[in-house]
């Protein structure tokens, strides 16, 4: 399993990675596509929509079910990845370098709180 030490996760399955001008970008891991099989829609969140930390702001689809997409930490987004939605294959392809969304934090030092590749690594079971 690619859990690349570089980054933070969550428990609901999202990497995080902190940029140097302190936005995250945020998408899902490779766990997470594997689970869901071949991805056939993505629906981003707005630019500017304000989230909470673990609100439901995205949603994946395959062909074996609907996922929700959950903010790693609260703040707003400013960005997101603007091909998905024409092709969601590309998460599938490379969950790492296909980013759903970008966030300012309203807390930066909240993804501190987040997991660590060894910590996601045992949760998923793949230690």
């Amino acid at each position: 399993m690619n859990v690349p030490q570089a980054l933070k996760y969550t428990a609901s399955h999202e990497w995080v990675k902190s940029e140097p001008d302190g936005t995250l970008t945020v998408g899902i891991t490779d766990h997470a596509q594997q689970a869901l099989g071949d991805l056939v829609y993505i629906e981003l969140p707005d630019v500017g929509r304000v989230v909470a930390a673990a609100e439901a702001c995205a949603v994946v689809e395959s062909v074996k079910a609907a996922s929700d997409i959950y903010a790693p930490v609260g703040g707003e987004v400013t960005a997101v990845n603007a091909d998905l939605p024409s092709t969601p294959e590309l998460v599938n392809q490379d969950a790492y370098a296909s980013w759903l969304f970008k966030l300012k934090p309203a807390d930066p030092g909240a993804v501190g709180k987040l997991l660590d590749a060894a910590a996601y690594t045992a949760a998923i079971g793949d230690a």
